[in-house]
């Protein structure tokens, strides 16, 4: 035992003198270049295709639990700092590191990507290479994102996720595919375009594009008055917010199973991301004055998508606007603007990554065997496949807060952080537990309970050892992060207090999170 114990730590200290973040987000380019070198026929590129981005994508996600064995949560600033000239005779570097906000993250991409690709080992059966490939550079993108120190490499990875998710949706997804992609592309790719100008400016201002320096210099309150407006506009398109939610049910619905799985299990989080690494730090003063105007749109979108998802036919459109309601808990907590809020919306955003990863994966497998989405084409589904029934009940009632499951620690933390800024945000959105658990019941109840009346249904045939390997780590985080949620809280804990002393929101002063 100290013999396997020793081993571990030789290689945790071995890996230490590593540029780490840059090996992880690199790693999958390496992968893409094995795959453009694959020959044979088609099938044979598809078979090896799969295999190669397996297997990359799951040793990048070994190489980011280094990350969480060498982090170290009491220390202040960032960790596993790699910072080196990118552009000669500018202030522009090539600057990586990792704090309790960014690396649960960074888990989040490395560990849902080997889950989406092994979700397409059957589904996608043409261009088999070209969409491992673009599962990889997306996974190069979401990782440089939220590793990045650098606030122009960080526009780069931000935008640059844009384009793989553009032709998974576009070249693989659905009939409306097309409309779908440009509708998501543009959508995001406008809100970003006045973030870029206000990125200028502070450059322009501060003379440098480190994400530290810059959320250390006081702007001027009229200043920050508008840089928020520029970054909101990118941010809120992102998460996304109403009135700015169009563009997801489409792509949802339109994008294969695995790229509404990373859609929603990541993409969406970079909008919450953004409001922590910039808004709040660097735009104090504007945060807290636009806070209610944030609130009543969070509130908005909690209660209306939660009714447009009860008037749903479409699984997947329905699971996409219970994500938009989901998300206006973040930004609630977010703009709440205290401890638990804050701490309430990150643990909010990892549990929904995993929740809703996993209920658009109980969509696509049933989707495989019927080729339909629609609601009223199912019924009696637990007689076919009682353990899949047990999976999905399992993610339905973590997705309405549950208590024992993950989606329950986020919620409440963000009420109680939201009861702390304004008692009638906390109320109205608490109606929002209450609409959730009506549509996915509602939901749940026409699937897979009833009578199998339909001869297709009884024939569906049973969970594969495929779909196992994907719901269970699914399962075990939802209910280990539900049951024991400090193991997640004490990581984000310390940054947590020292983003609300950095924007003046907060006081540093510990207090329990558990």
């Amino acid at each position: 035992m100290s013999l396997g114990i020793s081993a571990v730590l030789g290689v945790v200290n071995m890996l230490s003198s590593w540029p780490l973040l840059s090996v992880i987000i690199f790693l999958p380019l390496i992968g893409v270049l094995f795959l453009m070198l694959i020959r044979g026929d088609e099938q044979v590129v598809a078979a090896n295709s799969r295999q190669v981005a397996l297997w990359v994508s799951s040793f990048a996600f070994l190489l980011s639990l280094f990350l969480l064995w060498g982090f170290d949560p009491v220390a202040t600033g960032y960790q596993f700092e790699e910072k080196a000239e990118w552009i000669a005779g500018s202030c522009i570097t090539y600057h990586l590191g990792i704090d309790g906000i960014s690396m649960p993250f960074i888990l989040l991409s490395t560990f849902l990507t080997p889950l989406a690709i092994l979700a397409s080992w059957q589904a996608i059966t043409h261009r088999v290479r070209e969409y491992m490939i673009a599962f990889l550079v997306l996974e190069v993108m979401m990782v440089g994102m939220f590793a990045s120190l650098d606030m122009l490499m960080f526009y780069l990875f931000f935008e640059g996720v844009l384009i793989p998710m553009f032709l998974i949706i576009g070249v693989w997804g659905g009939a409306e595919r097309v409309y779908a992609a440009f509708k998501f592309f543009l959508f995001t790719l406008l809100g970003s375009v006045l973030m870029l100008v206000c990125m200028l400016y502070m450059y322009h201002v501060v003379g440098t594009t480190n994400i530290i320096a810059l959320s250390g210099y006081d702007f001027l309150p009229a200043v920050q008055f508008w840089l928020f407006i520029g970054f909101f506009a990118s941010f809120a398109v992102k998460v996304p917010m109403w009135p700015v939610h169009t563009w997801l049910p489409d792509a949802h619905v339109q994008a294969p199973t695995a790229g509404s799985m990373i859609l929603a299990g990541v993409l969406l989080k970079m909008g919450g991301y953004g409001f922590l690494r910039f808004s709040l730090p660097m735009f104090p003063d504007a945060s807290e004055y636009f806070a209610p105007f944030i609130f009543v749109l969070s509130v908005i979108a909690v209660i209306y998508t939660s009714l447009v998802a009860l008037a749903q036919s479409d699984m997947k459109k329905l699971i996409a606007y219970s994500s938009v309601a989901h998300m206006g808990f973040v930004t609630i907590g977010i703009f709440s603007l205290n401890e638990q809020g804050i701490a309430g919306a990150m643990f909010q955003m990892i549990s929904h990554g995993l929740v809703s990863a996993a209920l658009f994966f109980c969509v696509g497998v049933v989707y495989d065997r019927l080729h339909t989405r629609e609601i009223g084409a199912y019924g009696g589904v637990v007689d076919a496949m009682p353990r899949y029934a047990s999976f999905f009940m399992f993610m339905m009632l973590a997705s309405v807060g549950l208590p024992g499951t993950s989606g329950f620690v986020g919620e409440m933390l963000v009420l109680v952080g939201a009861w702390q800024a304004s008692y009638w945000v906390a109320i109205f959105a608490a109606t929002g537990l209450v609409l959730g658990a009506c549509y996915m019941l509602w939901l749940y109840r026409r699937v897979v309970f009833g009578r199998a009346e339909k001869p297709e249904i009884l024939e569906l045939a049973p969970l594969n050892n495929r779909e196992y390997v994907i719901f269970v780590p699914l399962t075990i985080l939802v209910l280990w992060f539900g049951v024991y949620p400090s193991s997640l809280l004490d990581i984000m804990q310390g940054t947590v207090l020292d983003l609300l002393e950095i924007s003046g929101a907060g006081t540093a002063t510990q207090t329990a999170l558990r």
